[in-house]
């Protein structure tokens, strides 16, 4: 009895704190779906300008992804352990590290940006579209990777709510401005909406996070000399997740390479099929963020088994969950690609890959999940290397063997292949995993 009622204590636990974030990631994809839907009323050309160098943004962004776990677990481990103001200590290292961060990623996409649809083999017809679009995005990057940075801090500290409340305001302030943009300036006007939009929503989370959060509010009288220990264990858990994070991009990218002669209807189709897949992820990345701060927190608190527990029941959660929201999206994706594009080419093929894809949805919930429950354990090194392997020599070499024969149907058979086979590898490294034992011991003493 006494351990029934402690499992379903630590779900409601693991609700309390993934339902916030999930309804934020249900407003981020509806967002981008009015988005999707605002730039294919362009025309098939604009959609696939931003279906090719989408492959690209996500590979910077990867990377911003990196200095935001290097620095949040650790606050979560601070947190746990009732260190406050050490975790305050880590925010004002973060904060530095993100700025040079984001200027340095900026300035490498702003040089990437016109030669980068030629790279990626774009049509002629869309390559100045997408070097705009691709432009802007850059501008946008040192927002981006503070929004990352602070989302993942208030996070780590407990506060679900308020990421999820400022994420979805950014996502509104993203549709007015396309709004306002789009009929002006087209596919470049699409990029200043979000980079105007992604502006304002994380100068608000830094203004949240360092001002108002009580465990993590920055004060005056407090002094936080520079402490090399913070950017060694920032490194060590933040590499291997921008490594694994450049090394998933970059095989979407050469993805992209190797979708660009299928023509613009299936690049177009390709990239309207990952905004619909996304509404599928919703419950994994919200759990994953759960399992992020309650694992990290349970180190820090000197609690392995605890932690490992909570790893295991957010993992379940996350493919359950994703089942259910696959086959919803399974039934209905004819209808949701009719709202994005009036072409009925690129509807049709939409709808045909991406129901290959859903497929594959509860073992790429285990995946994002267990990943997030190890982020928190402090395990990213063995993670990012099952990943590494996964996508290069699982998709891209079955899509090298079969988009030639069977086209983008080809390669939706090889992303589905290679997420099973990627869930099950996480699933199998969530249970023999040392990390949570030996790292909270670690800590513990």
């Amino acid at each position: 009895m006494k351990i029934n009622n402690e499992l379903k204590s630590q779900i409601r636990q693991v609700l309390k704190l993934s339902l916030p974030a999930i309804l934020s990631q249900i407003t981020t994809i509806v967002m981008q779906y009015i988005d999707s839907a605002m730039v294919g009323n362009l025309g098939a050309n604009a959609s696939a300008a931003i279906g090719l160098v989408s492959t690209s943004t996500w590979l910077l962004s990867g990377l911003t992804y990196g200095v935001a776990a290097g620095f949040s677990v650790q606050v979560a481990h601070h947190i746990g352990a009732g260190q406050e103001k050490d975790a305050r200590n880590v925010v004002r290292h973060g904060l530095a590290a993100a700025l040079i961060m984001g200027l340095l990623l900026c300035i490498i996409g702003l040089i990437l940006a016109s030669p980068l649809p030629r790279w990626l083999r774009g049509d002629e017809t869309i390559r100045a579209d997408a070097a705009a679009y691709f432009l802007t995005f850059s501008l946008m990057l040192p927002f981006s990777q503070l929004n990352s940075l602070c989302s993942s801090y208030l996070q780590c500290s407990g506060d679900m709510v308020t990421p999820s409340i400022l994420n979805a305001a950014m996502c509104l302030l993203d549709v007015v401005f396309n709004a306002i943009f789009i009929p002006l300036y087209g596919v470049l006007g699409a990029g200043i909406g979000t980079a105007l939009a992604c502006a304002a929503g994380s100068l608000c989370m830094l203004l949240w996070c360092c001002c108002f959060n009580k465990q993590l509010r920055l004060r005056k009288e407090e002094k936080h000399p520079f402490c090399k220990d913070i950017l060694k264990k920032a490194v060590k858990i933040g590499v291997p997740v921008a490594l694994q994070e450049v090394a998933m991009c970059g095989a979407m990218v050469v993805s992209t390479v190797i979708i660009a002669p299928l023509g613009p209807v299936a690049i177009a189709a390709n990239s309207f099929a990952i905004t619909a897949e996304s509404l599928c992820y919703m419950p994994g990345y919200g759990i994953g963020s759960a399992a992020t701060t309650l694992v990290g927190r349970s180190v820090g608190a000197g609690q392995p088994d605890v932690a490992k527990r909570l790893g295991n029941i957010c993992t379940a959660m996350g493919g359950l969950f994703m089942a259910i929201t696959g086959l919803i999206m399974y039934l209905i994706c004819p209808l949701v690609f009719s709202m994005l594009t009036p072409d009925p080419a690129v509807r049709e093929l939409s709808a045909q890959v991406l129901r290959i894809g859903l497929m594959a949805e509860p073992l790429y919930g285990i995946s994002i999940v267990a990943a997030g429950a190890l982020q928190g354990a402090g395990d990213t090194f063995v993670p990012s290397l099952l990943n590494l392997v996964s996508i290069w020599g699982v998709r891209l070499g079955l899509a090298l063997l079969l988009v030639g024969a069977l086209g983008l149907h080809g390669m939706w058979i090889a992303m589905a292949t290679e997420l099973c086979v990627r869930g099950l590898m996480m699933l199998l490294r969530q249970k023999t995993s040392r990390h949570y034992s030996l790292y909270g011991k670690k800590e513990a003493v």
